[in-house]
């Protein structure tokens, strides 16, 4: 069944089922996963933050820090930052990331495609680790100004060896927002975000293979939220210009922002749990159109 959800004029389509061109296009590369810190709720056990609240918690347990900004990530990170040092601010991500997820059967199946692209928009290893088993990949990670001033991206092969050119692997792993592994590179921080999103309209911080490749690429949404300001305005950017269609897999009822989002992006919402989706790609069993 297709709806068109329509609140004060915004209209955007929302599926019930899941449409056989979605897995077809993952499969085929023709459309490529953005992933989100929500896809960890299918991993097996784990102690890994798994959105910005829980990561805040995570800091602001090691570092104190003003009870007004206590739970907002951004300006937690830039108190550390300012008033004990960037190291201390990276020190705590990576106690905070040391403990990686086991990869779920959904990462394991997306890390064995031909993808061109993965984004994978939170700071954990675990499709970096489901993607061990081949060697026709590389990751490219935004970096922060604050510590690689005048440098947007790093690339590192799957040993994690630093690159010091832009390779052309078969697949691309973009980390936008950096990565614990291989290099501890994190965009965290208000100033981090503020350098990057002052050139991010005019592409600047996106890898140039990543403009190239989106041209002929739609976007699968899977384990992201966009009711936040953040992962909207990099979404917006990393998809410019891209081929499509997107869709986004999310069963919650979308804010009012998130609905403006889906509209002005041509987003189809994909109304189903991220588990059930993940079991039928996994099982080679999309439901029928």
């Amino acid at each position: 069944m297709t709806g068109l959800f329509n609140e004060n004029h915004m209209t955007y389509t929302t599926l019930d089922h899941l449409p056989d061109s979605v897995a077809q296009g993952l499969s085929t590369g023709t459309l490529a996963p953005y992933l989100g810190p929500e896809l960890l709720a299918l991993c097996p056990a784990h102690t890994v933050p798994a959105d910005p609240p829980a990561l805040a918690k995570v800091l602001t347990e090691k570092n104190s820090v003003p009870g007004k900004i206590k739970h907002r990530l951004t300006q937690a990170a830039q108190f550390i930052e300012n008033f004990k040092h960037r190291k201390t601010l990276v020190t705590g991500m990576n106690l905070a990331f040391t403990a990686q997820a086991q990869p779920s059967a959904l990462h394991q199946w997306l890390a064995a495609l031909p993808a061109p692209i993965i984004v994978a928009s939170w700071y954990d290893d675990t499709i970096r680790t489901a993607l061990q088993g081949r060697s026709d990949w590389a990751e490219v990670q935004g970096l922060s100004q604050s510590e690689h001033f005048g440098t947007w991206t790093g690339w590192y092969a799957p040993d994690g060896t630093a690159l010091a050119d832009a390779p052309t692997p078969t697949t691309v792993l973009y980390k936008p927002w950096g990565g614990h592994a291989p290099a501890g590179n994190y965009l965290v921080s208000d100033s981090d975000y503020v350098e990057v999103l002052t050139e991010i309209d005019i592409q600047t911080p996106i890898p140039t293979i990543v403009q190239e490749r989106r041209a002929s690429l739609g976007f699968v949404f899977l384990g992201c939220r966009f009711n936040d300001q953040l992962p909207r305005s990099f979404a917006r950017q990393i998809m410019k210009r891209s081929a499509g269609p997107h869709y986004a897999v999310m069963s919650e009822a979308p804010t009012r922002m998130e609905a403006r989002f889906f509209e002005e992006q041509g987003i189809t919402l994909i109304a189903l749990p991220l588990a059930d989706v993940a079991a039928k790609f996994t099982a080679g069993q999309a439901i029928a159109a």
